[in-house]
């Protein structure tokens, strides 16, 4: 049987032998959208929790539009032009209209990274188009705390605008639940401050922070706390099948849409598996979320509820930028020093993570239950020994050593890696 995998743009095609019993995990057969642009202006018209969009901007004098980074494959191109071109024909001017690349803790997008990711040359030469610097205090608003301790700052840009809609890809996220909706603002244009406290061991160890999980997740809980804080805010959220094609689309209140987004997606990226694997080969979903080995971690922890304890977990990622950021680098070497053990105790004695900490902690998740293979043509000699995991040369290679050493045949392929989760659920 050939399987291609998501990997890098091309993907990767795996010839797995007859004498294996195979579950491919995927998607079912997702709708897609005959005329998106058409669904776009529906769901402006007809929307979630709100009045509609020309109904809303009236009033306004500014607006600010919160895109995702380079790392979600989100429709900008088709979606940023009608959204823009609704808030002129309803008064406001081109330059009152800002378009905030929400990047987090993650590098900026600039130049071709930048078209890109907002998909129009319009767009561009029309309203302004700015980078997210989480770093940058005197770019931020202070909003006062939530749960006692924890700072609301948020960008100023888009605190102060008049209008602030979010546009955002709704999928599985193995802290928040789903992404999409209030994960935009919050950690999408917080501040260093907040970003480290909502990223702490504290919230993150509770076993409802995890993927597909929104009702008692803590991380969601404080996200929507701070969304309070905040006001007023929309959104435009978006669904896309495996071929990354527009299954779904609408608009509306942050909260609302956002959570008929969800009622959409689940039965698509939920998938109920009713055994576990001793060995079970996943991606990080090609490209763009494998850019890095920081981004590939959401593959493992996606496929943990089907693995055996003691299993092997083998993931392909092509890694084309390397294993990630300097503190993530440094992140990763203090786990491989310290050891999986170790390294979660000192977490867990701190009040705020230290940047890009939590993806590490995440990996911990899957070192505590399974042997973690990687196979990948993106990192150097030194950034390979810092992923803690064990390379493999030939994915099919490996598939067959682990089945021979568990004397077990059945093996899960996940070939689109963390958009898809496998549940598992007793016969």
């Amino acid at each position: 049987m050939q399987i291609v995998m998501r990997y890098g743009r091309e993907g990767l095609p795996l010839d797995l032998p007859d004498e294996l019993e195979i579950t491919v995990i995927r998607k079912p057969v997702m709708p897609v959208l005959s005329d998106p642009e058409k669904a776009i202006r529906s769901a402006l018209a007809h929307p979630v929790g709100c009045k509609s969009l020309q109904e809303t901007v009236l009033g306004s004098r500014s607006a600010c539009i919160l895109i995702c980074d380079i790392t979600r494959p989100v429709p900008n191109g088709i979606i940023l032009p009608i959204l823009i071109k609704e808030l002129m024909q309803a008064g406001l001017k081109p330059e009152a209209i800002t378009v905030l690349v929400a990047t987090g803790l993650h590098r900026p997008n600039e130049g071709a990274e930048l078209r890109e990711v907002v998909g129009s040359d319009w767009v561009m030469n029309t309203v302004r188009v700015l980078n997210h610097f989480a770093r940058q205090d005197a770019d931020h608003e202070d909003l006062g705390f939530v749960e006692g301790d924890i700072p609301v700052k948020l960008d100023r840009r888009f605190v102060m605008a008049d209008l602030r809609i979010a546009v955002g890809l709704v999928e599985p996220h193995f802290m928040a639940g789903y992404s999409g909706g209030r994960k935009v603002i919050v950690p999408g244009i917080a501040h260093e401050k907040t970003i480290r406290i909502l990223h702490s061991a504290r919230i993150l160890e509770h076993c409802r922070a995890t993927n597909c999980i929104i009702e008692g997740n803590p991380l969601h809980d404080i996200q929507m706390q701070i969304l309070q804080k905040l006001g007023p805010c929309f959104a435009v959220n978006v669904v896309i099948d495996e071929a990354r094609h527009l299954s779904f689309v609408n608009f509306g209140a942050i909260e609302e849409s956002h959570i008929d987004a969800i009622a959409f997606v689940r039965p698509y990226a939920e998938i109920p598996i009713n055994r576990r694997f001793r060995t079970v080969i996943t991606s990080a979903a090609g490209y763009p979320l494998d850019k890095t080995y920081y981004q590939t971690i959401k593959g493992m922890v996606g496929a943990l509820e089907i693995m055996e304890e003691g299993g092997d977990l083998l993931i392909i990622s092509a890694c084309s930028e390397g294993i990630g950021s300097a503190d993530y680098e440094r992140a990763q070497a203090k786990l491989t020093g310290m050891g999986p053990e170790a390294f979660l105790e000192g977490l867990l004695r701190k009040s705020a993570a230290a940047i890009d900490e939590w993806q590490a902690e995440m990996q911990v998740r899957a070192m505590k239950k399974t042997r973690i293979y990687l196979y990948s043509d993106g990192l150097s000699a030194d950034q390979q020994t810092l992923t803690g995991v064990r390379m493999m040369r030939s994915p099919v290679t490996t598939i067959m050593e682990s089945v021979r050493r568990h004397g077990d045949r059945h093996v899960a392929v996940i070939p689109e890696g963390p958009y898809v989760i496998p549940v598992f659920t007793a016969r």
